[in-house]
Parts: C-alpha cells; sequence; structure tokens
C-alpha cells in the first residue's frame, strides 16, 4: 500500500502526460492510502478542468465515475486533532500550501511516523520534497514526475 495525494489520483481520472506512470504505479497495488479529503480535492481540479474548456462533460462524467470507482477501494486517512497539529508544525518545517501539510500529517499518521520503507506518490513538486525530506520514498521517480 503507498499513500497517495490528490495530484497523483487526478491523472489515474483523466488523460495527462503522467496517467500511464500513476497507473503503472496503482496496477502494482491493490489498495491506495489516501486523506479525507482527496474525493473533494479530486472534483475540484476535475470541475476546474471542465469550466476551463480544458475537458468536457462526457470526460468529466467518466472522470468521476472513475474517482467513485477508486474511492470505494482507498484506505481514508481521517482528520484529527493530532493530524491537525502534525499539518501546523509542518508548515513550519516546509514550504506547503495547507491543503499539502495535511495530505503529508494524513501519510504521516498512516504510516505512525515510520516513513522507512514507506511510498508516497505525488506530482506536485514542493510536496514531493517535503515527503523526500520526512523520509518517505517519493513516486514516481524524481527524473519522471514534473509538476
Amino acid at each position: 500500500m503507498r499513500f497517495w495525494d490528490t495530484s497523483a489520483v487526478v491523472p489515474l481520472t483523466v488523460r495527462e502526460s503522467e496517467t500511464r506512470r500513476t497507473r503503472e504505479i496503482l496496477s502494482q497495488d491493490d489498495v491506495m492510502a489516501v486523506f479525507y479529503a482527496t474525493e473533494v480535492e479530486c472534483v475540484s481540479a476535475l470541475s476546474r478542468r471542465l469550466r476551463e474548456g480544458n475537458l468536457d462533460q462526457p470526460s468529466f462524467d467518466g472522470a468521476i465515475d472513475i474517482l467513485i470507482v477508486l474511492l470505494e477501494h482507498w484506505l481514508e486517512i481521517l482528520p484529527t486533532h493530532d493530524l491537525r497539529l502534525d499539518a501546523e508544525v509542518l508548515l513550519t518545517l516546509h514550504p506547503l500550501r495547507t491543503a499539502d501539510a495535511l495530505q503529508l500529517a494524513a501519510a504521516l499518521l498512516w504510516c505512525e511516523g515510520d516513513t522507512e520503507g514507506r511510498e508516497f506518490v505525488s506530482l506536485d513538486n514542493r510536496l514531493r520534497e517535503a515527503a523526500d525530506n520526512e523520509g518517505f520514498t517519493v513516486l514516481p521517480n524524481q527524473s519522471r514526475a514534473g509538476v
């Protein structure tokens, strides 16, 4: 099982430059660990693409259908008081946005703080760097990611 940030989940639902790589990573696992807000963040990203004309309605509907299938098979890390406190600490240690700090705090909660051998899937460069600094193995391989 790997922890998945929203930036890596969205390409599983719509064709993007990183779709093939993220699907390869997913094919190696049957369960994804994600933060509680991942579903909402995915719908936000897809809705933005629809509004901006980068996604048509049938593609949006198909992406939502794929998201529903994914969420039926993922482990959701729920928000807790400790997670919020951990996110606040992470904000002092790394140049992260609030949502990214919550994602990373959820990943740390998921692995109970033991990041050795744990994989974090993200396409966001700032979040990737913070996850790496926290000891996660970050996927996809740095030379291949480009967000």
